[in-house]
């Protein structure tokens, strides 16, 4: 995964894509700051690249406290802080003591061993829904909590399998007992409409945070062309707004990392 150098943290959302697109053979980034501090210098000609931070922030409207001091419940407003910033690649810069890059050391997976990395998430998935085969079609079910699946034999390969399952469960992270996505968590169990920006959104949430497992599990060479069809065939409902992208991929690291077990917070 791409990483910033100096502080070894990976980056998420938005960023895994785009860093990850970038053609360069090392996965470490710097700003051009990081890497005057580390001596280096960016070579002649180099282009950065944009990586975005968003965050919800809990704002007061000026002037609505009382005479106490306090805000009234109810008067605060989340709105979204949007950043951006330009890293270069590890590859564009010269002068850095190589003792401060990480060797790389490569860890590939057969088959069997890809299978079992993907079975080893869905099993510990927190608070998984029910997985059945009822039925030769792959669906979410919000108001029963179960994911169904066609049955693995009828699948091309196991890797499309996985990426289908992955794809069912991301949308099970939106329910109201897990990571509660509008769109997905109403106890009604009812979808948005099809088509609709909403129902286009959680599409896209779900297709990103099942690229994210199969990068995960090694699989994402034999599926990745599948996600980007389907990825491209949602982007035109949301055309009119350009950040509902990044608001999707991060909801889409979120709901990874939820069924990965990895959030902390």
């Amino acid at each position: 995964m791409p990483k910033n150098l100096v502080t070894k943290k990976e980056y998420k959302g938005i960023n895994t894509f785009m860093l990850a697109a970038a053609g360069f053979s090392s996965p470490f980034w710097m700003s051009f700051k990081q890497v005057k501090e580390l001596g280096g210098s960016v070579l002649k000609g180099s282009k950065g690249f944009p990586v975005v931070f968003w965050k919800q922030l809990d704002v007061k409207p000026k002037g609505s406290e009382t005479d106490d001091g306090e805000t009234p419940q109810g008067s605060r407003k989340t709105i979204p802080l949007l950043r951006y910033y330009t890293v270069f690649n590890v590859d564009q810069t010269e002068g850095i003591d190589p003792k401060k890059i990480p060797a790389l050391i490569a860890r590939t997976y057969n088959d069997l061993e890809k299978n079992k990395q993907c079975e080893g998430i869905i099993k510990n998935m927190p608070k998984r829904p029910g997985i059945v085969h009822a039925e030769p079609r792959a669906y979410y079910r919000p108001s029963s909590d179960v994911v169904n699946m066609p049955r693995f034999e009828t699948f091309t390969s196991s890797e499309y399998y996985y990426s289908t399952l992955f794809h069912e469960l991301t949308h099970s992270t939106g329910h109201e007992s897990r990571l509660n996505r509008k769109g997905v968590s109403g106890s009604d169990g009812q979808w948005s409409a099809f088509g609709s920006t909403p129902y286009a959104k959680e599409e896209l949430v779900a297709e990103m945070g099942a690229a994210f497992l199969c990068g995960h599990c090694q699989i994402e060479n034999k599926t990745i062309d599948n996600s980007a069809a389907y990825i491209q065939s949602w982007l035109g409902k949301l055309r009119n707004d350009p950040k509902m992208v990044i608001v999707a991929a991060a909801q889409a690291q979120r709901a990874s990392d939820f069924i990965r077990d990895q959030i902390t917070e």
